[in-house]
């Protein structure tokens, strides 16, 4: 009996001691990164600005597990467009710290207008969120639609709350949920990006990037917190206020998508009939980087400058 317990809390013991090995983000960590570090009210954040100074402002906010040079492939096409870009890793991601704490909207709407603050943004925003960042944009969009010209939401998380499976079992149970994602959603991103591996793509060694991210401690942590905060909120009052302030919104979607639940088309359009949607064909949830070139096409043809 005794070595069955031992064992057992061998199993246990396994997981916890791997995440206390991981990096630590600090400043070490960041000696390669470019781009600018500021100390916002829960810890710094990495960002950078791209295209000509005087432009409109462009925010873009990126997904549960890949930061910020998701939008490299991206980026140079809008700032060529004579857009100011503006790229941040979230916090608990890329070169941001990792507080502790529920991942709700709030938290990462008052981490972006903290940045703004901080670099002087004023209004008529246009926001492109991705996955998770599709959640954010809009509930910062529905916080502060005052400062908003267009919102573009690509592969948008955020229409359905994923409550069954493994993925629903880890995100509703405290505690056996918090072991299982330590012990099994490393393998688990690990076996998604190899599947990704032979895909084209704007973003050079963008699974070796996306893996990187397991080294540092407080990642996979990071990830559950946003489950069960952010990926958790029901959006539907804030798509409909965003709808009776008439704010232009476009959807653009993967239509191979394996993340996102393809009844999140559907319900987007029921709470706000006048976003106009879009479909890529031959596309994943990955579509910013692995469909770049359409992706693009179908943004300038309705992105509008502010007068």
């Amino acid at each position: 009996m005794i070595w069955v317990l031992l064992i057992l809390g061998i199993v246990i013991a396994v997981p916890l001691v791997i995440e206390h090995r991981r990096r630590v983000m600090n400043d070490a960590a960041r000696g390669s990164a470019s781009g600018q570090f500021v100390e916002l009210s829960r810890g710094v954040t990495h960002y950078a600005w791209h295209g000509p100074a005087g432009g409109p402002v462009v925010v873009c906010v990126h997904g549960l597990t890949t930061p910020s040079f998701v939008w490299r492939g991206m980026t140079p096409a809008l700032a060529h467009a004579g857009y100011r870009v503006l790229t941040y890793d979230l916090y608990g991601r890329g070169y941001s710290d990792r507080p502790p704490g529920p991942q709700d909207g709030t938290f990462f709407v008052n981490q972006l207008a903290e940045l703004l603050a901080h670099e002087g943004v004023g209004d008529q925003l246009t926001l492109i969120g991705y996955s998770m960042g599709g959640a954010i944009a809009a509930r910062f969009a529905a916080t502060y639609p005052d400062r908003m010209h267009q919102l573009i939401l690509l592969a948008p998380a955020g229409m359905l709350n994923i409550s069954t499976g493994l993925r629903g079992f880890i995100k509703n149970v405290p505690l056996i949920g918090d072991w299982l994602m330590l012990a099994i959603y490393p393998a688990i991103l690990r076996q998604g990006y190899k599947a990704e591996r032979e895909l084209p793509t704007s973003v050079p060694r963008v699974t070796e990037l996306q893996a990187q991210e397991l080294e540092f401690k407080r990642f996979i942590p990071a990830v559950l917190s946003s489950l069960r905060g952010i990926l958790s909120a029901d959006l539907s009052g804030d798509h409909r206020a965003l709808a009776a302030r008439n704010l232009p919104v476009l959807a653009i979607w993967g239509r191979d998508d394996t993340v996102i639940p393809k009844a999140s088309v559907g319900k987007l359009a029921e709470w706000n009939r006048a976003a106009q949607q879009e479909a890529v064909k031959g596309a994943g949830h990955g579509l910013t980087y692995t469909h770049t070139d359409e992706v693009l096409r179908i943004m300038r043809g309705w992105m509008t400058k502010p007068d």
